[in-house]
């Protein structure tokens, strides 16, 4: 139920004109709507002591100006967007990410700052996936050191050869050779695996479950994209040993439920869920289960998550025994399963627009911004009484916030008398807050504020006393119809097709190809050389130049080739003696999932 506002309330405050209490720069705490965080940001700092300086506030008539001079002015002053989505995919992603504060360039390729707004998103994302963690897959934290000595990683000499492309080592401190090699962790089961070991005796330690929030260090570079493919990552990593291959498997689709979940739920994101070729597995699993995010505007896919099920592979390296409830020495059947930073930029990508940032509701620091836009100041008896009725609003502004804050909602009065509305529109907008609050002189008088949405700008009139359950009911607006929309998308991009042609068209028109497939790994090894030549005869200028720019003048340029993405565990009915799509001379076992992926 909403908290309304009480017309005494507002009365008393613009009365008093009290001085306003501020809370620190970032507080995080239980909400109802995102069931994460709450977010504020101390950006009224010219309210403090209770003093306004109004002598430089703009009227509302001015908005729609200051917003287009701001728009136009941006490639010149670096504070908007001037790369078209659609067109631009790349450097559009590069300015949003800039523009928006999410991230900051670093001295070491590949790296990147991640600024307050991002560390915001993730820490909520985080929270998300700790409750189920905790809830749904019963695994406890723990935390294990990034340094990996070389003769342990080295033990599984299958997952080493996955990774060794990708490992980073220490080899020095100070000037002195250090006497052993240290890896830094491009993945942990090296670490923790040696300590299941120690610590499982008996079946009566089964199932042992641990979950560690860390960064990891790959040093791949193809095409660098923050959040996307970096050097360095944060993630969750999930790592589990069970008495029997039942328990172990049933958590591995528990895994991916919980990664589609959050996608689908709390990402606005539709994945595709499927299960890894044995060419693109995790390197030393039976066999790993993911869960595949779509691009629209650059006709790419994106790996979202994914869990492994290792089977004894791991246990038998690292010698990870128990005993069995008749006395026998058997092997642990081991997980594990991880989500990255990547989840936000796939969120931004799918979600984003030419005006920046469009944040689901639910992962959004700040749910509804709260804009006051004063009176036109005027002079004599007129322009004191513009002063008074400015500072009304701006006092009203923040009881709106406050009351939608009681209410369960994240939310933040801009009282910056610096900046005018039109100002305040754009950079609410680049940062992709899902509704704006704007309360003016017209709707001081009617005790009523406009919410508009982010996603698509539509525009709602309410009462003060209906303000909560308004933008609540907004909120579920929007993170359901951010969803269906993603949707749309995605399912008029997946093109089921039976020829070799038909799937060079697909890749083509920046589509994902269903195709039959045999499975083998000359058969993926064959589609992959061949869309890869298919793509160099036609030139991917566009790719090419779209890459260049986002790398900062990198000569470097997307593969153009379709790799298998996943078997999806929808499957359509394949009829008997259809051929592989990729090697013609043997029969398909499955449809299997093509496209480019970043």
């Amino acid at each position: 139920m909403a908290s309304p506002i009480v017309g005494p309330r507002v009365l008393a405050c613009v009365a008093a004109m009290a001085m306003l209490v501020f809370k620190p720069d970032y507080t995080f705490s239980e909400d109802r709507i995102g069931g994460s965080f709450k977010y504020r940001k101390a950006s009224i700092s010219r309210l403090r002591g209770g003093g306004l300086d109004l002598s430089n506030t703009p009227s509302r008539r001015g908005v729609k100006s200051a917003t287009a001079t701001r728009a136009k002015d941006a490639a010149g002053t670096g504070d908007g967007i001037t790369a078209s989505k659609n067109h631009q995919p790349f450097l559009w992603y590069r300015q949003v990410l800039r523009r928006a504060g999410l991230v900051a360039s670093y001295d070491v390729s590949g790296c990147y700052v991640l600024r307050p707004w991002a560390m915001s998103i993730w820490n909520i994302i985080k929270r998300f996936v700790s409750r189920e963690i905790h809830d749904t897959l019963h695994a406890e934290e723990a935390y294990f050191p990034m340094l990996v000595p070389n003769e342990t990683l080295v033990k599984e000499a299958t997952h080493v050869e996955g990774f060794a492309p990708e490992v980073a080592w220490v080899t020095r401190a100070g000037r002195s050779p250090l006497a052993r090699a240290l890896a830094l962790r491009p993945t942990s089961e090296a670490v923790i695996h040696p300590y299941m070991a120690r610590w499982i005796r008996s079946h009566r330690d089964l199932p042992l479950r641990l979950n560690q929030w860390c960064n990891v260090i790959r040093w791949e570079f193809s095409c660098p994209m923050p959040f996307i493919r970096t050097r360095e990552f944060l993630w969750q990593e999930g790592h589990t040993a069970h008495a029997t291959q039942v328990s172990a498997e049933e958590e591995v689709g528990k895994a991916l439920s919980m990664y589609r979940w959050l996608y689908e739920e709390i990402l606005a994101v539709p994945v595709i869920p499927g299960r890894k070729t044995e060419r693109e597995k995790f390197a030393g699993a039976d066999y790993t289960k993911t869960v595949e995010a779509f691009i629209a505007c650059s006709g790419r896919a994106v790996q979202a998550a994914t869990a492994h099920y290792l089977g004894q592979n791991f246990a038998k390296m690292y010698d990870v025994q128990f005993e069995d409830e008749a006395g026998r020495r058997e092997y642990a059947y081991q997980n594990s399963w991880g989500v990255t930073t990547r989840a936000i930029g796939v969120a931004i990508l799918v979600h984003g627009d030419d005006k920046g940032l469009v944040l689901p509701p639910k992962i959004s620091p700040i749910q509804a911004i709260v804009i006051p836009i004063p009176p036109r100041k005027g002079s004599g008896e007129r322009g004191s009484n513009a002063t008074s009725e400015a500072k009304a609003i701006f006092q009203a502004a923040v009881v709106l916030s406050e009351t939608l804050e009681e209410s369960g909602i994240r939310s933040q009065a801009d009282g910056d008398t610096g900046r005018t509305p039109g100002w305040k529109y754009h950079e609410w907008e680049l940062k992709g807050v899902p509704i704006r609050v704007e309360i003016g002189p017209r709707d001081l008088a009617a005790k009523s504020a406009v919410l508009v949405r982010r996603d698509n700008g539509q525009k709602k009139t309410v009462k003060w006393q209906e303000i909560g359950q308004s933008v609540e009911e907004m909120l579920k607006l929007i993170q359901r119809d951010m969803l269906l929309s993603a949707r749309a998308q995605v399912k008029d991009r997946i093109r089921q097709v039976s020829t070799w042609e038909e799937f060079l068209k697909a890749m083509d028109d920046r589509c994902l190809a269903l195709a039959p497939c045999s499975l083998t790994p000359a058969a993926e090894q064959m589609i992959r050389e061949r869309s890869s030549e298919a793509a160099q005869e036609e030139g991917e200028v566009y790719d090419q130049q779209l890459c260049e720019a986002q790398t900062e003048g990198i000569p470097v340029r997307l593969t153009g080739a379709a790799k298998a993405l996943c078997i999806p565990f929808d499957q359509p009915s394949l009829p008997s003696g259809t051929r592989c799509i990729g090697d013609p001379g043997k029969e398909a076992r499955k449809w299997v999932l093509f496209g480019r992926s970043y």
